[in-house]
């Protein structure tokens, strides 16, 4: 299985711990955040990665092959403007699409910033029942902007935190993103965007003409956003493991 890491932000959140090295090799608890979310791709039988790099990305490059990329295969995409997660993610087609063999096979899109407990084994078992195009982990919890999801949890809109739902959309679900997806490879003919886009745009298009982009339910996971300084300070004095 194959599997996408989004490394390529400037961290502004995470400054000042970003002011010398990219956010990926922020450590936690002695370990980089890279290092984290690769340990947890392998565990779920991943052994292939593209990790997309702009901030700092010859420390990325440097800091993989000193760790001899951890046993995995790992390929990476520079960019050298950012491209946001849509257009991240389809600069590094080619990596799902160079075997024939494993060209249908869903991958794993994963944030290099959250770290979670949500099973992503059961998590391609749904996608692969659904028969979705992307499946993305959602939680009822707060955020400043939410997805909303049908009763059949089939993606159908976004509202930020300040617009309540209308009457004539009660019936929805509103959701917090987890920063991990598992995509079929079919998306990418289908991603027209050009340029730097978010992958939720793209979703959202895609969904309204009939698509199949589904909610993962990941409420019983723990789950924690790592791209703010206060919050890596937090799990840093957390002694409870994900």
């Amino acid at each position: 299985m194959k599997a996408m890491v989004l490394a390529a932000g400037l961290g502004t959140r995470l400054r000042p711990l970003t002011n010398d090295r990219p956010k990926a090799l922020v450590e936690v608890g002695g370990k980089t955040l890279l290092e984290i979310t690769l340990a947890r791709l392998r565990e779920f039988g991943v052994r292939a990665v593209i990790i997309n790099v702009h901030h700092f990305a010859d420390m990325v490059e440097g800091y993989l092959k000193a760790k001899q990329n951890f046993g995995m295969r790992i390929e990476i995409s520079r960019e050298k403007e950012l491209l946001d997660t849509g257009g991240g993610l389809r600069k590094a087609a080619w990596f799902f699409l160079e075997d024939s063999g494993t060209a249908e096979e869903p991958f794993i899109l994963h944030n290099v910033d959250v770290i979670s407990t949500i099973d992503l084994k059961k998590m391609i078992e749904f996608h692969r029942n659904r028969k979705a195009l992307a499946t993305l982990a959602m939680q009822h919890r707060k955020t400043s902007r939410y997805l909303l999801f049908n009763q059949q949890l089939q993606l159908c809109g976004r509202r930020t935190a300040n617009e309540p739902l209308p009457p004539s959309a009660s019936h929805l679900q509103m959701l917090a993103f987890s920063g991990i997806h598992v995509i079929s490879p079919q998306i990418f003919p289908q991603m027209t965007e050009g340029g730097a886009f978010s992958i939720i745009d793209c979703y959202l298009r895609l969904a309204a003409h009939g698509e199949r982009i589904v909610a993962f339910g990941a409420d019983e996971y723990s789950w924690r956003d790592l791209g703010r300084a206060e919050n890596v300070a937090h799990k840093s004095d957390d002694r409870q493991a994900f």
